[in-house]
């Protein structure tokens, strides 16, 4: 029995080889299916070059899209893309050397792709031309000034370049967002200078504040002896005011007495003929024993004497 079923096993045909056959056969259809499916897709922030031998068929924008086998996708980048410059080196009007590092950033225009992907890139990466471009116009607009000025002016001096390297740029189909410097400098022994008149300009300013505070207290003590003197003063003149008037005062009272004197002085002759009068009917006929230097006589008649004692 064990004969017959070996027998048996040997005369089956062997299905191995067109197994592997169909295996190989479905891989294949597999691979021509990949390389051959037509839906593709172009990622945000990309165009779709479509090429055919070489040349240039058609921009395709972001999401899904056939391809025929016959023609090429190339995905060109339109995001906004970054370059710097290390040590960018120029000379100002004054001759003084200067170094920078700068830091480009800019983006294809996205109405120039098939312009910048014939002429310059295939991917949208235009990093060598922007930086050869960002050195050209540093060394340009540095020339327009000298160093004081580029140090004082660096937000014009960054303005001036972003300018002129939009315009330059612009050439090759980019478009500039932003320039960012970094890294000012200038030679060593310049820069020592630099630092010497910042430290002579503090120390004038801070001589000048010093100058400007005795100043002000010199002044506050004048204005303070004036105000004092100011004060003595009105004392003074409101003491001699005072004074004044009861001067004048005085004066008009003595006028208005030598006034009423002059107006009444026959009631005071007649009042001191009253009193020389009543004198003289009071006396009794006896002469004082003693006259004192100054003294008033009595009344004396020599007659009415004489005429009595007959």
């Amino acid at each position: 029995m064990l004969f017959k079923s070996l027998s048996s096993d040997a005369g089956m045909p062997d299905r191995r080889p067109a197994l592997l056959g169909k295996l190989a056969l479905g891989l294949i259809v597999l691979l021509l299916v990949a390389f051959l499916w037509p839906l593709r897709t172009v990622p945000t922030g990309s165009r779709g070059v479509i090429t055919v031998g070489g040349a240039i068929k058609g921009i395709e924008a972001e999401g899904f899209l056939l391809v025929a086998p016959w023609q090429k996708l190339n995905i060109f980048s339109v995001r906004a893309e970054e370059a710097t410059v290390e040590g960018a080196e120029g000379s100002t009007s004054d001759t003084q050397p200067v170094k920078v590092s700068l830091t480009v950033r800019y983006s294809i225009q996205t109405n120039r792709v098939a312009e910048v992907f014939e002429k310059y890139s295939h991917d949208g990466n235009l990093q060598s031309y922007v930086q050869t471009a960002t050195q050209e116009v540093f060394k340009a607009v540095t020339a327009r000034y000298n160093a004081p000025d580029l140090i004082a002016k660096r937000a014009v001096v960054s303005g001036d370049i972003l300018t002129a390297l939009r315009t330059k740029l612009d050439l090759y189909g980019a478009q500039v967002i932003n320039v960012d410097m970094r890294n000012f400098a200038f030679s060593p022994s310049y820069m020592a200078a630099i630092n010497d008149k910042v430290t002579q300009e503090q120390l004038r300013l801070g001589a000048e504040n010093k100058l400007k505070t005795v100043e002000a207290e010199q002044k506050q003590k004048v204005a303070v002896a004036e105000a004092d003197a100011s004060a003595a003063r009105a004392t003074a003149d409101g003491q001699a005011y005072a004074q004044l008037k009861l001067a004048t005062a005085q004066a008009e009272a003595l006028k208005v007495q030598n006034a009423a004197l002059a107006q009444n002085r026959d009631v005071l002759e007649l009042r001191r003929i009253e009193v020389e009068r009543v004198k003289a009917e009071k006396w009794n006929g006896q002469l004082p024993t003693a006259i004192y230097a100054g003294a008033p006589i009595p009344f004396f008649n020599p007659q009415g004497a004489s005429s009595g004692k007959q």
